[in-house]
């Protein structure tokens, strides 16, 4: 897998960060876009190169089109060629109730969350696909587990939009099979990373660890290592996967 490159959305922190670290590791070169913390991605973008990794960091909104067409020519720009994407950005808001939730809240949610994936996959297929010059690639859609639980009275927006992720994976999977591009998704569980102090609950993976089989929060490394494991040779074969990462939840 050595040399190849690939843009993780949302990439420097959580599951991103943890994806980030562990391409670098085999030899990738790493683009990582961020939506604002700048200071936190270039951090991050400092300690891959000082343990020999190769990494730049972009920032850009997911859900503006004209970031994510810029974003990719950067990509381009710095690297040549892109052989796959994470479709790792995405929201997530306070634990609500439905009909507490506004239009501007389920607008933000849906734009981020399935507009940005939707857009970000767009342009990776057309630097990927073998029909346009490109060498095949792969594709990993961050979804959740929430997207089969529904996560009623907490958020089911976000459920939703994850949800919708799961469906443009099948679909999009077989849409490009003949492409050279392979999609896949990932649907973490409880993981332990800032995601829960965004929802306001820090503790979350801890107050509701009786609710998995394996009685403990994952880890994002333990995320970030299907992720690659999706992406490389060794799943050749595997496109339109939807891979719970739960702990058996």
């Amino acid at each position: 897998m050595q040399d190849k490159v690939v843009l993780i959305t949302g990439g420097s922190r959580g599951i991103g960060a943890a994806t980030a670290r562990l391409a670098a590791s085999y030899g990738w070169r790493v683009c990582l876009n961020y939506r604002k913390n700048r200071e936190v991605a270039e951090n991050l973008v400092e300690e891959i190169i000082r343990t020999g990794g190769n990494a730049f960091a972009v920032a850009a909104d997911i859900s503006k089109e004209n970031d994510v067409e810029r974003l990719f020519d950067a990509v381009i720009k710095q690297y040549g060629r892109l052989d796959a994407l994470v479709n790792n950005a995405g929201i997530i808001d306070r634990q609500s109730k439905l009909v507490e939730m506004s239009a501007e809240r389920l607008q933000r949610m849906f734009d981020t969350n399935i507009l940005g994936s939707f857009i970000c996959a767009r342009q990776a297929i057309k630097l990927m696909s073998v029909k346009q010059q490109g060498t095949g690639g792969g594709i990993v859609n961050l979804s959740s587990a929430a997207a089969r639980l529904g996560s009623p009275g907490e958020f089911i927006d976000y459920a939703a939009s994850k949800g919708a992720i799961d469906t443009m994976t099948i679909g999009l999977s077989k849409e490009v099979a003949e492409d050279g591009v392979r999609v896949n998704a990932v649907r973490p569980g409880l993981i332990d990373t800032e995601i829960h102090q965004d929802a306001g609950d820090a503790r979350r993976p801890e107050k509701l660890r009786h609710a998995i089989p394996m009685k403990r929060s994952g880890s994002a490394r333990e995320v970030a290592n299907t992720i690659m494991w999706l992406l490389s040779d060794e799943a050749s074969y595997i496109t339109g996967a939807l891979v719970d990462v739960s702990g058996g939840r």
